[in-house]
């Protein structure tokens, strides 16, 4: 039975390495990151695997990212160290039958711990809890703004992830009153879909990338303000 004790420690450090993943993804998208490269690369600073160069440019280039994928590797070589380990002496100190036991407790705790990765209910309640936790972070408050190019006069065009706790969020463009601030919405990146000159009737929706131009000052601060 000692051996069932090192299993729970192995299932609870695979589920919590799930959670602290999905939670750096969400950090890296409040940085301006695409949602599908900000997981690819929290996973992959996590396992240590896939990390390109050519994708990893656009991390290692930002400093906000770049603590984030420290935290993901250091966080990621103590979370295999601790699989390997418990699951490891759960082994050698199963007898009998309680190995083939421990091996099918340990095979359908990872298939659970899958399904609810899967589950896209509580996926979306874990987001939304991180979300909410890194928005009122002052490291996190103007870090949804990436620059694209800058203009004279202090005008430029930077792209602005639009969060699930933003006002913007689930507004018209012509409701988000942004044009009277002198924003001008050039397109909108959904879904790897570009959508672009937008009509005023579009809705913006969480987890849109705006690709607005206007001024520098208008555009780094909170545009719902």
């Amino acid at each position: 039975m000692i051996s069932l004790y090192f299993l729970f420690p192995t299932l609870l450090a695979i589920l919590i390495s799930f959670l602290f993943v999905r939670a750096a993804s969400i950090a890296l998208m409040m940085t301006g990151l695409d949602k599908n490269k900000a997981r690819f690369q929290a996973l992959s600073a996590f396992t240590g695997t896939g990390f390109t160069t050519k994708e990893a440019e656009s991390v290692v280039n930002h400093p906000q990212r770049r603590k984030i994928m420290r935290w993901l590797m250091i966080m990621g070589n103590a979370g295999v160290v601790t699989v390997i380990v418990t699951a490891t002496s759960s082994m050698s100190t199963s007898q009998g039958y309680l190995l083939p036991l421990n091996i099918l407790i340990l095979i359908v705790g990872i298939l659970l711990i899958y399904k609810l990765a899967k589950y896209r209910g509580f996926t979306r309640k874990w987001e939304h809890f991180i979300e909410k936790k890194l928005i009122k972070s002052p490291a996190f408050e103007e870090s949804a703004t990436e620059d694209l190019l800058h203009f004279l006069e202090g005008y430029g065009l930077v792209k602005k992830i639009v969060l699930e706790e933003s006002p913007l969020h689930g507004k018209s463009l012509v409701e988000s009153k942004l044009n009277e601030k002198g924003i001008l919405v050039l397109g909108i990146e959904r879904d790897k879909k570009w959508i672009p000159t937008p009509k005023a009737t579009e809705i913006i929706k969480s987890g849109d990338n705006l690709v607005i131009y206007g001024p520098l000052e208008v555009l780094k601060s909170k545009l719902e303000d």
